[in-house]
């Protein structure tokens, strides 16, 4: 006799059929975003169904986070999706590639009745097979500098070749190398600020040395100054009127409300003599600056710059070494920020600000340009994602070749692997290099190639000791990943073959699905 233990409305799926839900999810994230691997790889347009608003991109994290999911295990495919982007910034649509495709060979297996624990024992035993080799195959340039900038350039080749940016791949691999090695081997991407403004084309995008604040200086302020020492505050400098909601205040006489608007004044004159007794030439507010307050300042010589919103005051006070005030009555105990020319440029048709000269040596401004603001909006994940990776190569400096090779290379091993397990555990761990192998033949595919041919080309390559061997999808053919450069790098793999290993372990582990009742409103 069955019997009812839940409430009414929750739902409870058991065994084949939960295992069918988690698997059908999974799967059907994998096939929406694998379109989108590679060079050759096609644009999904996500459209807002309130606003309307469209973003056209093919990059995995951007579209998982966009669309909207019911199933348990697609959220889990989401996921590491999220945590390989932030992470490593790159192999968003890899990571979940590969575990859709691990879940698909599971479920082969499945089917002919094993056992779901002995693939997760199957898969271990070839993660750590693949992991050990693609360690193997890792080459570390750290000590050759010419070498290493080579390696880092051909990553950030690699990562925009599959991007919207691939058309001026060397150009933008390069400003973003450049930008990276000012760190100085930091991974702190706050130094390095995008600006993005439509117009020209994307070459027309360039790397500036300083910070460029997106806002224009005062009337009456010197449009340049030299030698900058710099006050960043967020305090209120409108009239300082009494800042309580619906207060009140009456008077009998027009001589009584001037003497109220002098006293204003008067407080007024006070703040801004106190904030010029801290020795400065360059006033930054996130706040706005009233007409009055800003004509004393300019009167002292000192140039305003109002309205500078939060990100931009936080990224000015790091660059240039000073501290936001929100108080000026101790000048001692307030750190100004210096920079040696402060101006005003034009990009297109904008007036910005230039802050040359910054504290923060490596600091630096990268200027986007483009046809339309989906394009730059497009430009700027695809180099931000180049950026981050390059910023996660300067740390752990290993690299190895793309193009399908070290999937390759990790599959060839596990497959040697495979003839020493015993038991029904083999098989799981030859549906792993299976899965490894769909990598290539995903590349191919998308690439419009016979995927059947390149790779079994590709395995016999390997097989006959060529380590180097990928998928040419320029030219269609089979060749050396080292001489056409196609660099990746060694943390990005691993982290995709980890985290693929790790969700789909989890996905292949259930075998119920239970869902609460929804919450019921009060009063209905």
């Amino acid at each position: 006799m069955s019997m009812q233990i839940f409430n009414e409305q929750a739902t409870e799926e058991k065994a084949e059929n939960a295992r069918l839900a988690s698997f059908v999810g999974a799967l059907a994230l994998g096939d929406l975003v694998k379109s989108t691997l590679g060079p050759k790889g096609m644009n999904k347009i996500l459209q807002s169904g309130s606003t309307g608003e469209i973003n056209v991109t093919n990059d995995g994290a951007t579209i998982l986070k966009a669309i909207q999911l019911d199933n348990a295990a697609a959220k889990i495919l989401v996921n590491i999706s999220k945590v390989q982007d932030d992470e490593v910034g790159d192999g968003t649509t890899s990571v979940t590639v590969l575990s859709a495709e691990l879940l698909r060979e599971a479920e082969k297996l499945i089917s002919h009745k094993i056992h779901p624990q002995t693939i997760v024992d199957g898969y271990r035993i070839a993660s750590r097979a693949a992991l050990k080799a693609l360690e193997v195959a890792a080459v570390d340039n750290r000590s050759d500098e010419q070498k290493f900038r080579e390696d880092l350039f051909n990553i950030a080749r690699t990562t925009l070749s599959s991007k919207v940016l691939s058309q001026d791949k060397e150009y933008f691999a390069n400003l973003a190398v450049d930008a990276v090695l000012r760190l100085k081997g930091s991974v702190d991407l706050e130094h390095i600020q995008i600006i993005k403004k439509v117009g020209g084309k994307l070459t027309d995008s360039y790397l500036d040395e300083g910070f460029i604040l997106d806002k224009t200086i005062a009337v009456n302020s010197p449009k340049r100054l030299e030698n900058a020492k710099i006050l960043i505050a967020n305090t209120s400098m409108d009239t300082d009127k009494i800042k309580i909601f619906g207060a009140r205040l009456k008077v009998d006489s027009t001589g009584k409300l001037a003497e109220l608007e002098r006293a204003e004044r008067e407080k007024m004159k006070a703040k801004v003599d106190a904030i010029a007794a801290h020795g400065i030439n360059c006033f930054v507010n996130r706040q706005l600056i009233y007409n009055y307050p800003e004509s004393l300042l300019t009167e002292k010589g000192i140039m305003v710059i109002e309205h500078a919103d939060f990100e931009g005051v936080e990224r000015l006070s790091l660059v240039t070494g000073g501290e936001i005030a929100s108080t000026f009555e101790r000048p001692d105990l307030v750190k100004l920020g210096r920079c040696e020319v402060i101006e005003e440029i034009m990009i297109g048709e904008d007036k910005l600000i230039k802050f040359s000269g910054v504290a923060a040596g490596e600091a630096c401004t990268v200027v986007l340009r483009g046809s339309t603001n989906q394009m730059v909006d497009e430009a700027e994940r695809s180099l931000h994602d180049a950026l981050s990776v390059l910023s996660q190569t300067v740390k752990e400096t290993r690299t190895v070749l793309g193009g399908g090779c070290a999937e390759m290379l990790m599959s060839c091993a596990v497959e040697e692997e495979a003839r020493n397990v015993q038991g029904k555990k083999a098989l799981a761990v030859e549906s792993f290099a299976k899965a490894l192998r769909q990598i290539p033949t995903i590349l191919a595919d998308n690439a419009g190639l016979d995927s059947s041919d390149l790779v079994a080309q590709l395995r016999a390559a390997h097989f006959s000791g060529k380590q180097d061997a990928g998928l040419d999808l320029d030219n269609g053919t089979i060749g050396s990943m080292r001489q056409l450069g196609v660099t990746e790098s060694y943390k990005l793999k691993r982290q995709v073959v980890s985290s693929a290993t790790e969700a789909s372990e989890m996905i292949i582990r259930v075998d119920n699905i239970l869902r609460a009742a929804p919450r019921k409103r009060e009063g209905v």
